[in-house]
């Protein structure tokens, strides 16, 4: 777990010609992504072309791993261990020497990418996320969907977010869309 950002640094050693793309979830990034920012900015002078961004989706919580308990056990997410405690990672970057930029807004993800690829150093892209969209395939199997429904039966302290979430995706993927 967590290997994102040191596997972009690792590329952009390998490559210090190209960008080089970290997409991590904050968990990940409290694990090992704040870290590898302070190599970063020791080194990122040194790099032909000084441009690697690090995606971060702050939803403050370990979200693969409790969709996972979700998908696969039908257990509610456990507050205690799930939980991840806010940070500004885009400040944190600043603070290095780095570029930061923070998004909450979907309408401005696409010039927030802009942004980071016209960038003259490297950055981090940090995305407020919600953490009631299931990342979950489109299609499970019956077993993950039983268990699914089970953690809201059992009383998820997401269970509103999750069913309003689960509810647009269905309609979106039913619904004609005028393409």
């Amino acid at each position: 777990m967590g290997p994102g950002v040191p596997y972009a640094i690792a590329a952009k050693f390998a490559y210090p010609d190209r960008v080089a793309i970290a997409m991590v979830g904050d968990g990940a990034m409290q694990m090992n992504g704040m870290n590898g920012l302070i190599t970063i900015s020791k080194y990122w002078k040194r790099w032909a072309d000084p441009r690697l961004i690090v995606l971060v989706l702050n939803n403050r919580d370990l979200n693969q791993v409790t969709w996972e308990l979700r998908a696969m056990s039908g257990d509610p997410k456990f507050e205690a261990s799930q939980d991840v405690p806010d940070f500004p990672y885009a400040k944190y970057a600043e603070l290095l020497g780095l570029k930061g930029i923070f998004v909450n807004d979907p309408g401005k993800v696409g010039t927030a990418w802009d942004e980071a690829f016209a960038a003259d150093r490297p950055v981090v892209l940090e995305a407020y996320t919600d953490p009631d969209v299931p990342p979950l395939p489109p299609h499970i199997s019956l077993k993950n969907a039983k268990a699914f429904m089970s953690t809201l039966w059992k009383g998820d302290p997401n269970e509103r977010g999750i069913i309003t979430q689960s509810f647009k995706e269905f309609v979106e993927e039913y619904l004609p869309h005028g393409d």
